[in-house]
């Protein structure tokens, strides 16, 4: 039964979070237990555990009146993409140094994935390989800490990863980005694939802050 009752917070977790990163609750909006339990089929007991791990995310805030909307803000996108800048080359570094030919060959089929997509122009499907391609590199890197660190960073650029595949001509200069990342990671250059790492996180970075500006 508790594992039963995990399970669903966990699941209510992933929803209500990928919802508010997407935009689908605007910021400010007052969410209730009651509200959200009829609308996810759910008891507010997994509500009430969901809610309390987005508010230690801080992207709600709980208040008299309910739940309060804060997503992220563009003070947050600076944040996290300067904390990206710090961390996520010294990821790809150490799964260019740690990666066996399995995991590497994993890490290819994603980058497969990401090339049929974007020749086909489907934005939504390169959001998804662009978080599975990032994901693989944080788990070849070998270090947890690292994982559990960047992975809740890059879930909260959803919407605007969405917004930045749109952008002219991005799409096909991340992939390029990412196959060059993936090729330095393949031949187990560190130098190579954390300097590379490094600019593709700041060339989706410049592309985000424009698009917000």
């Amino acid at each position: 039964m508790e594992h039963k009752m995990i399970s669903i917070a966990d699941q209510v977790f992933d929803e209500l979070e990928r919802d508010i990163l997407s935009g689908a609750y605007e910021r400010g909006e007052i969410l209730t237990e009651i509200k959200l339990s009829e609308r996810m089929g759910v008891s507010r007991t997994p509500i009430r555990e969901a809610l309390r791990r987005l508010a230690q995310e801080r992207i709600i805030e709980l208040t008299t009146k309910g739940v309060k909307v804060i997503g992220i803000n563009l003070s947050d996108i600076a944040d996290i993409c300067e904390i990206r800048l710090r961390l996520e080359g010294l990821a790809a570094r150490w799964a260019a140094e740690r990666a066996t030919e399995e995991e590497i060959a994993e890490l290819k089929k994603h980058l497969e994935l990401q090339e049929f997509y974007t020749f086909k122009g489907d934005a939504e499907s390169l959001k998804n390989t662009d978080t599975q391609f990032h994901q693989t590199i944080y788990a070849l890197c070998g270090s947890p800490t690292m994982r559990d660190t960047l992975e809740p960073l890059h879930r909260k650029l959803l919407k605007y990863r969405r917004v930045s595949y749109t952008s002219p001509g991005r799409a096909q200069h991340s992939l390029d980005e990412h196959r060059a990342i993936f090729q330095a990671i393949a031949a187990h250059d560190g130098d190579r694939a954390e300097e590379l790492t490094l600019l593709h996180v700041a060339n989706a970075r410049d592309t985000i802050m424009q698009g917000r500006n």
